[in-house]
């Protein structure tokens, strides 16, 4: 079913009784209740010390939670007569990015000088934050504000191995953090958002925040990076949490390559990105990542996808891979410059291939993996004031690999044009 809108009439109502709002917090929420109350009442102390001149809505868009949330975040007094607040369940599909799609048309509506959205599962909120993501959008003039964050060295593993990576060196700018999920947007920002139909699609779940960001991108927008100080949240193990957030991020990258092909085979190299805001103190909490289970899951899934992976990646480095899954722990290394290939060559073939594009990234899973453990055994014994530069150097990598990526991609587009992949089967 497709929905013109992700407001529901109560909530439609209450922004028409309101009519204006120079400032919107949107919080997507989907079962925290541990967590919506103190995210609710930070925002609002930082709209009241920094923006009290300001009339603000904080917007909690929920997902239809079945534990207390929505009840929760009812019941937070916001001490402040110029910040009004609004709980409603958005209509579409399930997930964060129609939520976002409900803050939009909301503030797009009460016509929002500035549009932020932060994680409901924060912990680590703090005033300063609603701050660092407003200030460069009323005072400085930017359109998009990218979060920069203290993280511990293995948090933000999809961000580190993929995310950032290749975002960086498609597109030419080093957005640290393109899924970041707290960001701040433009009123000009957000009509580009709502004018694309996307809101049924994966773009609609985990997609969502790398997709605000490649837009921003291609479309020249002022773009800037927002210093947030330590983002801590509910920690999420490879091993066992993100398979699901994985498939639908990379998937929402590989159509996003395939779509903006003509901007990305131009741009060589990548530029810095502005960075405001004083850096809230505090360091981040350490954790362990079960690097033994990540080995097994590639281990396993040699045994099952190795015919699969064969006809996706280069033969050199297929021969790598098999020789990783007699590896032991503790030597177990996936070299960066051979995983930006294995990343090439699957977003190739996603483009390709696409009545297998939901195998494709299934089969990429154990692979990526596998780059995490090798990059765990890398940096185990990094001080973690120093483990920033691995994560630079490799994105130096795949700036250097992607003639690679350029010359496979042609090789296949003629390739397809010849009828080579019609019988394909992964």
């Amino acid at each position: 079913m497709r929905f013109s809108t992700a407001l529901r009439e109560p909530a439609r109502r209450f922004l028409e009784s309101l009519g204006h709002a120079d400032i919107v917090i949107g919080i997507p929420a989907y079962n925290n209740d541990r967590t919506i109350a103190n995210v609710i009442r930070i925002a609002a102390l930082g709209l009241g010390m920094y923006f009290s001149d300001y009339d603000a809505l904080i917007l909690v868009a929920d997902g239809g939670s079945v534990d207390d949330t929505r009840e929760l975040a009812e019941a937070v007094e916001l001490g402040t007569y110029r910040v009004e607040k609004l709980v409603t369940i958005y209509r579409g599909v399930p997930g964060k990015g129609s939520a976002i799609r409900a803050i939009f048309e909301a503030a797009n509506f009460l016509k929002a000088q500035a549009v932020v959205t932060v994680d409901a599962d924060l912990r680590s909120i703090t005033p300063e934050w609603i701050k660092n993501l407003v200030d460069p959008i009323i005072d400085l003039g930017y359109d998009f504000v990218a979060p920069l964050y203290r993280r511990y060295k293995y948090d933000a593993t999809i961000t580190n191995t993929i995310a950032y990576t290749l975002t960086r060196a498609l597109y030419g700018l080093r957005v640290r953090q393109p899924i970041g999920g707290d960001f701040a947007f433009s009123r000009a920002m957000v009509r580009e958002y709502l004018e694309h139909d996307v809101w049924e699609t994966d773009i609609a779940r985990f997609g969502v925040d790398i997709w605000l960001t490649t837009l921003a991108i291609v479309n020249r927008f002022r773009i800037v990076q927002a210093r947030l100080g330590v983002k801590v949240h509910d920690t999420k193990d490879p091993a066992t949490h993100l398979g699901p957030m994985y498939r639908q991020v990379v998937s929402t990258i590989f159509s996003l390559m395939e779509q903006y092909v003509d901007f990305w085979r131009e741009i060589k190299g990548s530029k810095e990105v502005p960075v405001t805001g004083e850096e809230p103190p505090g360091e981040p909490q350490a954790f362990s990542i079960n690097v033994d289970a990540l080995i097994e899951y590639f281990k396993l899934g040699m045994k099952t996808f190795g015919p699969s992976w064969k006809q996706v990646i280069n033969s050199r480095t297929f021969r790598l891979l098999q020789k990783l899954a007699k590896t032991p722990p503790d030597q177990f290394d996936l070299p960066v410059e051979e995983w930006a290939k294995i990343v090439y060559d699957f977003g190739i073939t996603y483009h390709t291939l696409p009545r297998q594009r939901i195998k494709l990234i299934d089969i990429m899973v154990p692979l990526y993996y596998a780059r995490v453990a090798s990059l765990v055994n890398e940096i185990k014994d990094v001080p973690d004031d120093e483990v920033e530069s691995f994560f630079e150097r490799d994105a130096e990598a795949f700036e250097k690999t992607k003639p690679y990526l350029i010359r496979r991609w042609d090789e296949a587009e003629r390739h397809a044009a010849a009828g080579g992949y019609a019988g394909m089967i992964l």
